[in-house]
């Protein structure tokens, strides 16, 4: 029953990962926010267009949801199918459920699969798989934007971070590959943030525009 744990599990995560919070937060308003900011649902250009409480709610929305995924989500398939009996299957369950979510997020399909960056949900996974890896890049990510007040240079620099603070903290030859791969996406859909960091034109925390 490994193999239907598995579909299921991807499946579950994807469908969670893709509620678009930041669209649907901005639609109860009468707001279609692709159309302002940078066109993004992810709750930076929520809070840039809405204001923070708006923004503040999306992102721990879609934080919730990559958690969720991975710590309830997965662990629920793993007692309904047979097979998931020993922590790596389980692991790996996890981790399905996570990347699903992440995806989900971010090729949404209630939105012709065009959706988020991923940063709050990808956060929402690595609280529930690697909390110290996380700590470590949030304090990087903070540092970064404290001293830039570029949001889209600290989620880089954090993204580029997190595969070595998961080796830093001991995790699985496994783990470090799969962060390695979240932290790839998420400067992946950050390649306008960085051609706009290189033209010296991206917006800073603070002003106007998106990110």
């Amino acid at each position: 029953m490994l193999i239907p744990g598995y579909i299921s599990t991807i499946f579950a995560g994807y469908l969670l990962g893709s509620i678009p919070t930041g669209f649907l937060v901005a639609k109860a308003r009468d707001i279609d926010i692709r159309t302002l900011g940078s066109g993004n649902i992810g709750a930076t250009n929520v809070l840039r267009v809405l204001g923070k409480p708006a923004g503040i709610f999306v992102l721990f929305a879609d934080a919730l949801k990559g958690w969720v995924a991975v710590a309830v989500v997965a662990r629920l398939m793993a007692r309904w199918f047979s097979g998931f009996a020993d922590a790596q299957s389980v692991e790996w369950l996890q981790i399905c459920a996570g990347v699903a979510a992440i995806l989900g997020h971010n090729y949404t399909c209630w939105l012709h699969f065009k959706g988020g960056k991923g940063i709050a949900t990808s956060a929402g996974v690595l609280l529930a798989l690697v909390p110290l890896a996380l700590a470590i890049i949030l304090t990087i990510w903070g540092l970064i934007v404290a001293f830039t007040r570029y949001v889209s240079l600290a989620s880089i620099c954090a993204a580029l971070a997190l595969p070595f603070a998961s080796w830093l903290t001991g995790e699985s030859r496994s783990m470090i590959l799969v962060t390695a791969a979240m932290g790839a996406l998420a400067i992946y859909k950050h390649k306008a943030n960085i051609k706009r960091l290189m033209n010296g034109t991206e917006n800073r925390m603070g002003r106007k525009g998106g990110v």
